[in-house]
């Protein structure tokens, strides 16, 4: 239990164990706020038996779950009521104190100016800037461009996220019924093509060639609904965005990508982007890779994985391997020590390509540390902490690239549609939900266990367009995934082992051996990377192009029905 102070009377926590009830009896709390619904996930304390402990511990105990996400203004005030029966100190729980946090901050609003309610929770660590609007809406403010109100709207699809997943299904589902009625719920005005950030680190791309504007690539007779999901209410077949508009569905599409944790590694954000600390996993700060691989001449330089799952787990090898190519060809390589600190225990998930990336692990001399986690940076000193099996190591650097941990966005790990680890819980051929037969998810913050690459979106927005439409019509799913995703593992500039694998790490070549040989290195595939992938993702995939991932059928005996 680490629970987080919002004012003088009320801490805020994830989960709780009784003995957790224990230990805030123990320093005082008088109150217990249980926001959880039971059987969210397995081995979930019940209310039943913390309110039982609670009890014996001369605790006041109050359940009010909050369910898919939804923050009605019943609930608010059952929050409130409760905060008021008590004279000491409450804390309030959840999954992760989110809930909690969105409670208490609707009950503030009209009460406290907006931005200081805002900033008391980002604080304590939780982000609610997407409640501004129905937060201002209390105070009798408003928000600039953004939809205000509780209207309704509706659908035949609406689709959560503009990105690779979002767009491409979108294309996918107009070229075969251009009369659906298509809402693509997306607040950022810019969209990424994030495959070729890894070819910005080493000086290959421009930045501002892998940016384009949001309207350039949103569909043509698609509504772009320019805001945030606050909520979502599969039973009523409804999302709501955080400007309290009422988005009604037929079916529903999730795809708002993972969540990068940048905060997760103690120190991090504060010198992100300086101090010779940079990541290939944003945009602004790519080119800073770049900029350090061309300076640095001799010292140490650090790459780190964090645990599993991340998107395109091949991304910090590519890093290091490009790296180490450049200052090879500028003859410092000797003089500059390179390690490799990954949290997992192998060089990479799928062994048939673990040679050929050996072969350059010992050509640049890399030093593999394998269970070792970055758990702290320190920019000014040029620290970095990990932990490993033995304790804590920190070494010194002088650059650090560092992939940041991940986890599924806090709206979606808060709603009806999560799994227990917070991410979309879908069928891992069919990508319909496993609870709601009109919902589907694709890309990253899907549960498949497949390797979350744009190539993996790209192979799945035609199942989830195909599955979807036979479910609008009442007809049995037709196309299975296979879990096909592929990593183009940059070994070297000009040179590429162009893995491609599924469910299970069976191997899902694209090509014929005698063209491209997925487990060497060879030059085709860089000529992929470099020039012709880029092209089919703007004008291919986010158009609807299907090439080469047609859908396929479901195996047979695995058919199912809507």
């Amino acid at each position: 239990m680490n629970p987080k102070t919002l004012d003088d009377r009320l801490l805020v926590a994830g989960q709780l164990s009784p003995c957790d009830i224990d230990r805030a009896a123990d320093a005082g709390v008088r109150l217990i706020i249980n926001n959880r619904p039971d059987g969210e996930e397995p081995g979930q304390p019940t209310s039943a038996e913390l309110a039982e402990r609670a009890r014996a511990r001369g605790v006041a105990y109050r359940h009010i779950p909050i369910a898919s996400g939804t923050f009605d203004d019943r609930s608010v005030a059952a929050f409130i009521e409760a905060l008021r029966t008590t004279d000491g100190d409450t804390l309030a729980f959840c999954r992760s104190g989110t809930r909690s946090t969105t409670l208490w901050a609707l009950g503030q609003a009209g009460r406290r100016p907006t931005a200081e309610i805002l900033k008391i929770a980002q604080r304590a660590g939780y982000d609610l800037s997407s409640l501004r609007a129905r937060l201002g809406a209390k105070t009798g403010a408003r928000t600039s461009g953004a939809p205000t109100g509780s209207g309704i709207m509706r659908y035949d699809v609406v689709i959560v996220g503009g990105g690779a997943g979002g767009i491409s299904t979108a294309t996918s589902l107009l070229r075969r019924d251009a009369a659906l009625r298509i809402a693509i719920v997306e607040p950022r005005t810019d969209h990424f093509y994030q495959p070729g950030w890894t070819m910005v680190g080493a000086g290959v791309f421009d930045a501002k060639s892998t940016r384009r504007t949001m309207a350039s690539v949103m569909p043509k007779g698609v509504t772009w609904v320019k805001d945030a999901v606050a909520t979502f209410e599969p039973d009523q077949d409804s999302v709501t965005t955080a400007a309290g508009t009422v988005l009604r569905y037929r079916a529903l599409v999730v795809t708002p990508g993972i969540q990068l944790d940048w905060d997760g590694i103690a120190g991090l954000s504060a010198t992100l982007g300086r101090n010779g600390v940079t990541s290939n996993y944003g945009y602004d700060t790519a080119p800073y890779t770049w900029q350090l691989v061309q300076q640095l001449r001799d010292g140490v330089a650090l790459f780190t994985q964090p645990p599993m799952p991340i998107k395109c787990a091949g991304a910090p090898q590519k890093a290091m391997y490009l790296s180490c190519d450049e200052w090879a060809k500028r003859g410092v390589l000797e003089t500059i020590d390179v390690g490799f600190h990954n949290a997992g225990p192998v060089l990479f998930g799928v062994k048939d390509y673990v040679p050929a990336l050996m072969s350059y692990v010992d050509r640049y001399a890399i030093d593999l540390n394998f269970g070792s986690t970055l758990v702290a940076v320190d920019g000014p000193t040029r620290t970095a902490t990990f932990r490993e099996k033995a304790g804590e190591v920190t070494r010194r650097f002088d650059m650090l690239h560092v992939t940041p941990p991940q986890k599924p966005p806090t709206f979606i790990a808060d709603s009806a549609l999560a799994d227990a680890a917070g991410y979309v819980d879908m069928d891992p051929m069919t990508l319909r939900h496993v609870r709601y037969p009109n919902v589907f998810g694709l890309g990253d913050a899907g549960s498949t266990p497949n390797a979350k690459t744009a190539a993996a979106v790209r192979k799945q927005a035609p199942v989830v367009a195909v599955n979807l439409l036979a479910t609008l019509a009442g007809e049995p799913l037709v196309a299975g995934y296979d879990g096909y995703g592929s990593c183009p593992l940059t070994v070297e500039k000009g040179r590429i082992v162009l893995a491609e694998f599924g469910y299970g790490g069976k191997l899902l070549p694209s090509f014929p051996k005698w063209l491209i040989d997925g487990k060497q290195p060879q030059r085709l595939p860089w000529l992929l990377k470099s020039a012709a992938l880029p092209w089919i993702y703007w004008n291919g995939m986010l158009k609807g192009h299907e090439w080469l991932v047609a859908p396929q059928p479901l195996a047979a005996g695995v058919r199912q029905t809507a």
